[in-house]
């Protein structure tokens, strides 16, 4: 109520037994999100120079960075900064973006542009590398490709296919490669979170695409990278340009450079299917 009458508008509906928002209290709830971040990060920030508490990093991640990137970032910061706690947000990259964007994330590693006017507004994205995506199938059946070190889309969509669950934005690149290309892929499944799909490929029940990193490690499973094009994906870091981050989320930032520095570097394991971004 004092709320309210501070600001002459009415921000919540009371009816008996039912409480919502009013189209004022819509458009506030938003900025009302960021206040509260703000003021919780600066609690943060105070903390950590009086050396009060560890610090806490909060970082967003898209679904198939996990076992990549991430993980190794994440034992470079329990080796270097052990007091420093990490939050983890998992989420597709749209979702990301809207979560920096009211201040509920530190950094997001995201694999997309952003691409919405209010988003790019506050937000400021660095591409750390770029990576291949590969076709992996079961490596005790035979070679769906016969042994091919590079598959067009074409031989990919006459094979059978599992398909990703919509929410990934790896689903949305190959559905946009296939359509570009006018094929329309054989699905074996769809609707497959990234694990059940590698799963279901080393059973030998189809092919899917994944990043490079994800089949790194997988003796169960053979991978041929894509050509005529390739297709690959840029991993950004992003972060919100109207606030300094915090000595935890800083340090954060400078693990996840040196990181993908040390992935993109000539004689890596990953070399031929990771490269520095621009």
């Amino acid at each position: 109520a004092a709320l309210e009458a501070g600001l002459g508008v009415d921000v919540i509906h009371r009816a008996r037994g039912n409480i919502s928002l009013t189209a004022a209290g819509e458009r506030l709830l938003p900025i009302a999100r960021r206040m509260l971040a703000d003021a919780a990060a600066a609690q943060t920030e105070m903390a950590e120079l009086a050396g009060l508490e560890r610090g806490t990093a909060r970082l967003g991640m898209t679904p198939t960075l996990g076992t990549g990137i991430v993980a190794d970032v994440l034992v470079e910061c329990r080796a270097r900064h052990p007091g420093v706690d990490i939050e983890i947000v998992e989420r597709g990259s749209r979702a990301l973006i809207a979560d920096l964007a009211e201040g509920r994330l530190d950094l997001a590693l995201i694999v997309t542009t952003v691409s919405s006017a209010p988003a790019r507004a506050v937000l400021v994205r660095e591409p750390l590398l770029t990576e291949r995506l590969v076709a992996v199938s079961a490596a005790d059946a035979p070679d769906p490709f016969g042994g091919a070190d590079a598959v067009s889309l074409a031989s990919l969509a006459s094979q059978p296919y599992l398909q990703l669950a919509e929410d990934y934005d790896l689903r949305t690149a190959m559905d946009a490669a296939f359509d570009g290309d006018g094929l329309i892929p054989r699905i074996a499944v769809t609707g497959a979170e990234m694990d059940a799909a590698l799963a279901f490929a080393e059973r030998g029940l189809g092919i899917t695409v994944v990043p490079a990193m994800v089949a790194a490690g997988r003796p169960a499973l053979r991978a041929a990278r894509l050509a005529d094009p390739a297709l690959t994906r840029t991993i950004s870091l992003a972060r919100r340009n109207d606030m300094s981050l915090t000595h935890a989320a800083a340090a954060m930032r400078e693990l996840i450079r040196d990181v993908a520095a040390r992935i993109t570097a000539p004689g890596a394991p990953l070399a031929a299917f990771v490269s520095r971004a621009g």
